[in-house]
C-alpha cells in the first residue's frame, strides 16, 4: 500500500521556530519529526510514501530527497498555498492509486503500530475510511469524536467516552469524491458526510501519542525519544 504524510502545516503556534523552518523537519531525538514516521512506515514494508509541503516546501524537499536515506521512495505534492487537510489529500490523488492508502499527520509523534495499517486497508470492507483514536488529551485538539458500538466512528454524544483523532487513518480514494482539487477543504466536512452513512470506521489505540503542535510538546517528545532510545519505554 501506499501512505501519505501531512506536512503542507506552518506551524503557527510552534513560531518563531516554524518562521524559517518547516514544522515537520524540527528534529525529536535527532531526527526530523517526519523522519520517524518514513523509518517506521520502512520498518513494516510501506516504502511508497506522498508527503505535500506548502510552507518552505523546498527545504523538505532538499532534506529528505527521494526518501533513499529512510529506506522509502518519496513523491511530494506540491501546494501553492496549504489546501487544508482534505484539499491536500485530494490533490494528492493521481500520486496515491485507486486503492486504499494510509495517511499520517506529519506532527504527531507515536508509536502505534504502522503493520496494521496494510491488514486495515485489506479489511475495510463497506467502509469509506478507518480511523485511529486516542483518549482526550489535557491540551485543545480537534472534535471530539467516539466509537458506537459496531465500531463506527461518529460524533462524541453526552455519556460517550470523548476521543481525539489522532491524525493517522486509512482511507479509500471515493473518500475524497466531494472534494474539488486543487481547492482548500477541512478533513471535518468529509468525517461528517460518512459518518452519516456508517461508513467510517474507527479503533481507540491507548499507547505513545503526542500532537506536537507547541514548543512545550515538543520538547516532550524529545524526552520520549531519547527514553524509547534507552528501552525505557516499550
Amino acid at each position: 500500500m501506499k501512505a501519505m504524510i501531512l506536512a503542507a502545516g506552518r506551524g503557527e503556534r510552534m513560531r518563531p521556530l516554524t518562521d524559517t523552518f518547516p514544522k515537520p523537519l524540527l528534529e525529536v531525538g535527532g531526527t526530523p519529526l517526519i523522519g520517524w514516521h518514513l523509518r517506521r512506515l520502512a520498518e513494516v514494508g510501506v516504502t511508497d510514501v506522498v508527503i505535500n509541503h506548502a510552507w518552505l516546501g523546498s527545504m523538505i524537499e532538499e532534506r529528505l530527497g527521494d526518501g533513499s536515506a529512510y529506506g522509502v521512495r518519496i513523491q511530494y505534492s506540491a501546494e501553492e498555498t496549504a489546501l487544508e487537510t482534505a484539499g491536500g489529500i485530494a490533490k494528492a490523488l493521481p500520486l496515491l492509486g485507486d486503492e486504499p492508502f494510509a495517511v499520517i499527520n506529519g506532527d504527531i509523534f507515536t508509536d502505534y503500530d504502522f503493520a496494521k495499517l496494510e491488514i486495515t486497508a485489506q479489511k475495510l470492507g463497506e467502509n469509506l475510511g478507518h480511523l485511529v483514536m486516542v483518549k482526550k488529551a489535557d491540551y485543545p485538539t480537534g472534535r471530539d469524536l467516539a466509537i458506537d458500538a459496531q465500531g463506527k466512528a461518529r460524533l462524541c454524544k453526552e455519556g460517550d467516552q470523548a476521543m481525539t483523532f489522532a491524525g493517522v487513518a486509512v482511507y479509500r480514494p471515493a473518500f475524497f469524491a466531494d472534494i474539488v482539487a486543487g481547492q482548500a477543504a477541512a478533513l471535518l466536512p468529509s468525517f461528517m458526510r460518512s459518518m452519516e452513512k456508517s461508513q467510517l470506521q474507527a479503533e481507540s489505540f491507548s499507547g505513545l501519542w503526542l500532537d506536537v503542535g507547541t514548543v512545550e510538546r515538543l520538547n516532550q517528545a524529545n524526552a520520549w525519544a531519547i527514553d524509547q532510545r534507552r528501552g525505557m519505554i516499550t
